[in-house]
């Protein structure tokens, strides 16, 4: 591990444990076993959403970007401001903000889910009372034999 990612440990210190994994090219940070921030080339990128966005976008932090099959691809982090390397409160309230940020995309990807099995099971349900149907068609049939 890089000692950069490593010394996120120092710099987050007042926000709370968490873990650094390595990931690909990089390395993502995790608090209960969801990501919270990207390390890719020596650089801290954070979770953002619709809700923390507008912090990043005042200071002209870009988000991070990669090629993939001749594009570009944009993930939902955005480059840390160089103060959270500085002072330790400012680093939690950034770090909290991206945690903030994961759990509300991770809500909306459980309700997503749900919401996918739900609109499943009216289909399944129908399937099974013609299956049903059929069944006892079959059965009045064969009583009558």
């Amino acid at each position: 591990m890089s000692e950069f990612a490593l010394h996120l440990h120092d710099v987050f210190r007042r926000f709370g444990a968490f873990e650094i994994r390595r990931m690909f090219s990089g390395h993502g940070l995790f608090r209960d076993g969801i990501m919270f921030a990207l390390v890719v080339r020596e650089t801290l990128y954070l979770k953002a959403d619709e809700g923390t966005v507008a912090h990043f976008l005042e200071r002209s932090l870009p988000p991070f970007e990669y090629q993939r099959q001749g594009r570009t691809a944009t993930l939902p982090y955005h480059r840390a401001p160089e103060e959270i390397f500085e002072d330790a409160d400012v680093a939690a309230q950034w770090a909290s903000r991206a945690w903030e940020a994961a759990l509300r995309r991770r809500a909306n990807t459980v309700a997503k889910r749900s919401r996918k099995a739900v609109a499943k099971k009216p289909a399944t349900r129908q399937r099974s009372e013609e299956h049903t149907s059929e069944l006892q068609s079959l059965a009045y049939l064969v009583c009558r034999l």
